[in-house]
């Protein structure tokens, strides 16, 4: 070891002898030396998630935006932005991102800390998937769904954004199938999905609510008189079918699994925003689905209903939370 002493003019090669008969002051100083010297050799530490890689959970955030924020009363977005950036999400499923491009998603996304998003298409009503991870194995299914749907891989797991027909229970009954299509098509053992989205119909573990709802059915009768094309009732009465064939391929409701005996029935769909318009009774039209096998890894579920995601949209967004 070199050390310069006070009394050298020069550094030499320091021995054991040297070191054996120092007075303890000096010796002292040497030991502060050499623990400087094996700091500064010692590996600095990464911090957070560069030390230990990704984090264990994954929290997963769908929203109906009405129509790209284009038909609200005043200009919600910004304050959209902010609200979603402090939910922390790690993947962003959107629907009726109306007049959406691919560069306007990433504006958006990179607003909430996501680099990665991919839009449906440009026109209609595109559906969007926005993650802090990279998106892989991404899937833009248009053909035989009546808005579209999406598909990609975020560490592992595919994530199907959602958005079903909104007025024929008969259309959501194929999308249902052509939705077990593509999953059948996955060549991983055992996929891990997520379903995430406006699935537009209404489950059967809410058959007794819409039973005591005697505004539902006249509502839905008006509309399919309204239009030829509409076909929302099912020989008069409310079709279950398109989310009981969802339940059919085993995928498990989330807000459903959540709930607990005496809770107060909660919908999604219409918010105080679109109060002034005809859209109907309080129901369940957005959802979130995972497969069996990540079931028991869910920690958390929440229907984001207050005064401020009110005035986001005429859906309410959920959030969901799984431990991987």
């Amino acid at each position: 070891m070199l050390l310069h002493g006070r009394d050298q003019f020069r550094p030499r090669l320091l021995g054991f002898e040297d070191v054996m008969n120092m007075k303890p002051p000096r010796l002292q100083a040497l030991f502060m030396v050499l623990g400087c010297c094996l700091m500064l050799l010692s590996p600095v530490p990464l911090r957070g998630d560069e030390a230990e890689g990704p984090p264990a959970t994954l929290r997963v955030l769908t929203h109906n935006v009405y129509m790209g924020f284009q038909r609200a009363n005043e200009p919600h977005h910004g304050a959209w932005l902010e609200w979603v950036a402090g939910q922390k999400p790690d993947v962003v499923s959107l629907q009726e991102l109306n007049g959406y491009t691919a560069e306007k998603l990433a504006e958006d996304a990179a607003a909430w800390g996501h680099p990665h998003s991919v839009l449906l298409k440009e026109d209609g009503f595109p559906v969007g998937l926005t993650s802090r991870w990279p998106i892989e194995e991404v899937v833009r299914l248009r053909e035989g769904f009546h808005h579209g749907m999406l598909r990609g891989k975020v560490r592992g797991v595919h994530i199907y954004v959602i958005h079903f027909h909104p007025s024929d229970w008969q259309h959501r009954v194929r999308e249902a199938g052509l939705l077990a299509q593509d999953i059948a098509a996955l060549t991983d053992d055992d996929p891990k999905i997520i379903l995430a989205g406006d699935f537009n119909g209404f489950s059967p573990e809410d058959r007794e609510h819409y039973k005591q709802e005697p505004a539902l059915v006249p509502f839905f009768e008006m509309l399919d008189q309204r239009s030829e094309r509409a076909n929302n009732l099912n020989r008069g009465r409310i079709d279950y079918g398109g989310i009981q064939a969802i339940l059919d391929q085993g995928f498990v409701d989330l807000q459903v699994r959540f709930r607990e005996a005496g809770d107060e029935f909660v919908g999604t769909f219409p918010s105080p925003l679109v109060a002034d318009a005809d859209h109907g009774p309080d129901r369940r039209l957005d959802y979130i689905f995972v497969s069996p096998n990540l079931a028991d890894k869910v920690s958390d579920f929440l229907v984001l209903r207050d005064e401020q995601t009110a005035l986001f949209s005429d859906h309410y967004p959920l959030l969901a939370e799984l431990e991987l």
